[in-house]
């Protein structure tokens, strides 16, 4: 019985979703290489994923754009790299997945490509360099840029999968 009310539960939290899986990585990292091999090995598996250069059209709004694909996916793969914590995008996208994990239950997956989970979680390294920039530029908005911390340590305690630079 409470298997049956799991299941009927969880199936309602994603009864529409337009994508399986929202990939959430710093293009100039690993756009042209780990995670184009992601993508089309997701693809060619019949997953539909979203990636933001093939998904959002010319003259919409990015950030929206983004914010509807992240409500409109089952699961989010969010790749960290060395440079993830120095883009404002990637940190906000990543706010929104664990977000929508808290409300909805929904499935995060954390790949750490060259980089050590605990480089993320506890902003060492070349995350606590992007911070020191983070808390100069957004000193107005320490809300938010604690919300990205918040984030970061949150998902470096899941699961997920440990990569060097291959």
């Amino acid at each position: 019985m409470a298997a049956g009310k799991y299941q009927e539960s969880y199936s309602s939290r994603f009864s529409y979703c337009k994508y399986q899986v929202f990939l959430s990585f710093r293009g100039e990292d690993t756009r042209k290489n780990f995670t184009d091999h992601l993508y089309k090995a997701l693809v060619d598996a019949g997953i539909h994923a979203f990636r933001d250069d093939d998904e959002i059209r010319r003259g919409k709004n990015i950030e929206l754009e983004l914010q509807k694909a992240i409500q409109q996916s089952k699961i989010a793969i969010i790749v960290f790299s060395k440079n993830y914590a120095w883009s404002r995008w990637c940190l906000d996208e990543l706010v929104m997945i664990m977000e929508r994990r808290r409300t909805t239950g929904s499935i995060v997956f954390p790949v750490f490509y060259d980089v050590d989970p605990s480089q993320v979680g506890r902003q060492t390294g070349s995350f606590a360099a992007a911070f020191v920039e983070h808390e100069k530029s957004f000193n107005e908005e320490m809300e938010r840029v604690n919300g990205w911390r918040i984030a970061l340590k949150e998902v470096a305690d899941l699961a997920g999968m440990v990569l060097g630079d291959r």
